[in-house]
């Protein structure tokens, strides 16, 4: 609106025709009598051309205008400007013309009689016309506020009632003036979808009619579909700020209410993000650790970032009172030249001490800015854990390139605690090693620190009873702030206040600390980790490298094991092939000694066997040059004292090993007399077999420890297999002897299965040596005397030692009971174990009261130890006669009927000669015998005649005379 004009701006238009003589002051001489600018036309043509917008302020006119009249030009006057004020002045006017003159719509009318009072309705007029203007103006800016189609506007009656909407109300509510006129603002449907909306324009209503503006802010929802209508937004609500105003006339008095409604959805939100945005920069300043300071040009503080205390402890008042940012950081940081040119100076590596005294390390970037007073800003960062960090690591790669060449666990134990307090700036530090042996926790290394602080460290066990107990089986680190809170401290006198304990893997614990509480921030615990793992990297290594080392010199020892391995067993095929070749015990013993020391594998080896006397070894065979001979008659191999190992062997009849000939050289003279020969380690071996010894093989080397675990096990089975080869040739040659000695044998043995046997069936058993083996089991004849043979079956049948019975005869001549079973016994038996060495079992007769044995031993093997075997295998046994008996034969007839039979052959002639097939008269038939057999009559007597012309070519042919002209065989 156009600024209001005073009284002396106003534009007066008099329109008068020109009259001479006119005694009264004409109508242009009273309008200039008003403070304004008058102009003057003659006619109303005149006047309604000079007329334009807003360029008059009041019209005054006289009624006698020459063709037209006053009323005539105020009519077209308000057809063009209905507000324009117009004063109509007529010379000769009456009641009629001031009616017509009002209708028209006149300003003020002044007829001649009254022209005094022209100025002052002139001045009425114009006040009129600028009221009238201003009102117009006001309507026009209310219509335009109340139409605005962005907010919507009410009407109200001072007691709420809708007197007028604006379109946009009506549309968003989808009605019409009608549907709303009258109605109470709150009842409207504008308010069902906000919470408590209703109440709240209500209250605001009554606080407007009471002459108080009213505000309100509501949040409106819309039912689906209607989002697009009422331009609510996609979450589905807008938020609307209303405002009640109160409308008062002249007096004051409260006429009407204006209600407005404007949608600050988008203010709303904005005002949100902002508040957003200034807590979340309020949190940023507050908790970053970059401070931002601000300064003039002289120094002085304009701003401080609230978070001035995480870097210098000061608060940001006390920052403020220092006054200069020179009694902060260093005076003279920068060059104010090169940051005038530059504009930006960046990482400036100051030092600053806080208000605790501590000393920060700083990188300041420093800008020219220009906010508020502030032109210097600068950005402070504190570095001093990454410097320290970047000291430590550098002094922990000094550590790490030096334990690369340490070698041993104890230097790198000294090399971490001698560095240790460098990398961490702590005072005391130790390493524990871990003992495998005792399973304890040693101290290895500790520094002087430690050794003030604490003292000498104690050794401990590897469980939870110790701090570094715990570590070691857990695995994990443990820091203390304070040592002393622990439980677990065993020392409660020491000095230590933080302490930090890191295992070192499987190798131990390194420990650090130091008299002040709390020493251990974080990049504390991260360079003690990093030193404890450069320290166990370290003692991998070592332990890698040692145990390739132990694993090469393993791989070297096995290597020449099992080049002597090798070299043993070459000497055993070669003793196995002249043991199969041999004829004789001498062949035999002479070619072992032979072959253990060719190529120089042994120095000496020689068998011996116990004299007649048996009071010490005599050497049967030996090898190994001249010095052998010498060692033999040097050396004494009395069993009294048994310290030499063939003597020893030959007493204990067990493997006797010296790995070293030197020790206890002055307590053996034997030992003496080996080592002038060069003999530095022996062993002993007997040469038994089943019970049975044939002497002792003894071997010596020239080197110590030259009989490791394997070559004593390869040679003691040589021993074994030499004794039966043995026993093999023995066996040969006592088929050969004639002259035996029989032995007889008392038994009383509650274990024997023929006393057993005999007890329970009460009667007398006899056993003349018929023998078969089978795979698991011995099949043996019995001849019953005395009770009936199924009575001895089931007796027989009830030993745990017999595998089956077999009735083969229940008939005996005369009136005792009797007759032949076939026991088949669990192995092993008595006769087959002193067959193996030549031995025979002729007899076995058991009563109810005990049980004799009689064999046979040739003339080649030692009865000694037959006895011995006999007496092994009973628990109470005596020999009751010793005496020497003759064959009758060159040769051994039956052993040569067991060759030429098949087994089939000897089982069939054998049930058929105890079943009684052979007396006379005979007991049973052949066909019984075929029966018990399993087989038909025809085989039974097929191998009947095999066996009796077997048994006869054996015969004739012992005798001298050809099989084929024995007289009388078929």
């Amino acid at each position: 609106m156009a600024p209001e004009r005073t009284r002396d701006d106003a534009r007066l238009l008099v329109v008068e025709p020109a009259s001479a003589g006119e005694k009264t002051a004409t109508i242009t001489e009273r309008a200039r009598e008003v403070d304004a600018d008058v102009r003057s036309v003659a006619s109303a043509q005149a006047a309604l051309e000079s007329l334009e917008p807003n360029a008059t302020d009041c019209v005054v006119s006289a009624h006698e205008l020459g063709t037209a009249d006053g009323l005539d030009l105020l009519e077209t006057i308000r057809d063009r400007e209905p507000d324009l004020p117009v004063v109509l002045a007529p010379a000769n006017g009456d009641e009629t013309l001031a009616g017509d003159a009002i209708a028209a719509g006149v300003t003020e009318y002044v007829p001649r009689e009254r022209r005094d009072s022209l100025g002052a309705a002139i001045e009425r007029a114009i006040s009129q016309g600028r009221a009238d203007r201003i009102a117009q103006e006001r309507a026009r800016q209310f219509e335009s506020i109340f139409e605005d189609p962005d907010t919507y506007s009410w009407v109200l009656e001072p007691d709420g009632r809708v007197r007028r909407t604006n379109a946009g109300a009506l549309e968003a509510i989808d009605g019409t003036e009608s549907d709303v006129r009258g109605r109470p603002f709150w009842t409207l449907p504008w308010w069902e979808r906000t919470e408590d909306g209703g109440e709240a324009i209500r209250t605001a209503v009554e606080r407007a009619a009471n002459g108080t503006v009213a505000h309100r802010e509501l949040t409106r929802t819309a039912p689906p579909g209607a989002a697009e209508r009422d331009r609510i937004d996609a979450e589905g609500a807008r938020t609307f700020e209303v405002t009640v105003r109160p409308v008062r006339d002249e007096t004051g008095a409260v006429v009407s209410l204006f209600a407005q409604a404007t949608d600050v959805t988008e203010r709303v939100r904005l005002e949100a993000e902002l508040r957003e945005s200034e807590e979340l920069h309020r949190v940023t300043l507050n908790n970053m650790t970059d401070t931002v300071l601000i300064t003039d040009d002289d120094g002085a503080f304009t701003y401080v970032c609230p978070n001035v205390h995480f870097i210098f402890g000061y608060t940001d008042d006390e920052i403020r009172e220092m006054g200069s940012i020179d009694d902060l950081l260093a005076p003279e940081l920068f060059d104010r030249e090169e940051l005038a040119e530059e504009g930006v100076l960046t990482n400036i590596e100051c030092t600053a001490t806080d208000k605790a005294g501590r000393e920060h390390t700083l990188l300041v970037n420093v800008r020219e800015v220009s906010i508020q007073d502030g032109t210097i800003l600068y950005s402070c960062r504190d570095v001093t854990k990454r410097k320290r960090r970047e000291e430590a690591l550098t002094a922990l790669h000094r550590t790490a390139r030096a334990s690369l060449y340490a070698e041993t666990d104890r230097e790198i134990a000294d090399r971490i605690v001698a560095d240790g307090t460098d990398v961490l700036d702590l005072e005391a530090s130790a390493a524990f090693r871990f003992d495998t042996d005792e399973n304890v926790l040693r101290p290895v290394a500790s520094s002087p620190g430690m050794d003030r602080l604490h003292g000498p460290l104690p050794t401990r066990r590897a469980n939870d009873e110790s701090i570094p107990g715990q570590v070691f089986v857990e695995g994990e680190p443990r820091f203390f702030a304070d040592v002393h809170e622990s439980p677990t401290l065993s020392n409660r006198t020491t000095d230590l206040r933080s302490a930090g304990f890191v295992p070192l893997g499987d190798h131990g614990v390194f420990v650090a600390g130091s008299p002040e509480a709390d020493a251990f921030d974080d990049v504390s615990r991260e360079l003690t980790d990093l030193l404890a793992a450069t320290a166990e990297a370290a003692l991998d290594r070592v332990e890698r490298e040692r145990t390739l080392r132990e694993r090469d010199r393993e791989l070297k020892r096995r290597n020449r094991q099992l080049t002597r391995l090798n070299q043993v067993n070459e000497i055993i095929r070669e003793i196995d092939a002249a043991l199969v070749k041999a004829e004789t015990r001498d062949e035999i013993e002479r070619a072992v000694c032979e072959r253990l020391t060719t190529a120089e594998r042994f120095a000496f080896a020689w068998i011996g066997t116990v004299d007649a006397a048996g009071e010490r070894l005599e050497s049967n065979a030996h090898d190994g040059a001249g010095r052998g001979q010498e060692y033999l008659d040097g050396a004494s191999f009395s069993l009294a004292d048994a310290t030499e190992p063939a003597a020893r062997t030959a007493a204990t009849r067990e493997v006797t090993v010296v790995s070293n000939v030197v020790d206890r050289l002055h307590d053996e003279p034997w030992r003496k007399v080996a080592l002038s020969r060069d003999y530095q380690s022996a062993i002993g071996v007997p040469l038994a077999y089943d019970e049975f010894t044939y002497g002792v093989l003894t071997v010596y080397a020239d080197r110590p420890d030259a009989f490791d675990e394997t070559t004593r096990a390869v040679l003691a089975e040589l021993g074994e297999t030499i004794a039966s080869a043995i026993a093999a040739v023995e066996r040969k040659r006592a088929l050969l002897t004639d002259s035996r000695t029989r032995l007889e044998f008392d038994v009383n043995d509650d274990g024997f299965v023929f006393a057993r046997l005999a007890r329970r069936a009460d009667c007398v058993l006899s056993f003349d040596g018929g023998v078969r083996q089978h795979d698991d089991r011995i099949s043996v004849f019995v001849t019953v005397d005395g009770a009936p043979v199924a009575d001895v079956a089931t007796a027989a049948a009830d030993l745990v030692a017999v595998e089956d019975v077999r009735v083969i005869s229940d008939e005996r001549s005369g009136d005792e009971p009797g007759g032949t079973v076939l026991l088949e016994l669990a192995q092993p038996f008595l006769a087959l174990r002193l067959a193996d060495h030549g031995v025979v079992l002729r007899r076995i007769e058991a009563t109810p009261e005990g049980a004799q044995l009689v064999v046979d031993v040739p003339s080649a093997v030692n009865p000694s130890g037959s006895v011995d075997v006999v007496s092994n295998a009973f628990a109470d046994v005596e020999l009751r006669s010793k005496r020497t008996v003759e064959r009758t034969s060159p040769r051994d007839l039956h052993s040569e009927l067991v060759d030429r039979l098949t087994e089939r052959q000897l089982e069939v002639v054998q049930m058929a000669y105890y079943g009684g097939y052979f007396e006379s008269p005979r007991e049973r038939s052949g066909e019984d015998v075929a029966e018990t057999l399993d087989i038909s009559p025809a085989a039974f007597y097929r191998h009947i005649r095999s066996v009796q012309r077997s048994l006869f070519a054996a015969l004739f042919e012992e005798a001298g005379l050809p099989a084929d002209v024995a007289p009388g065989v078929e």
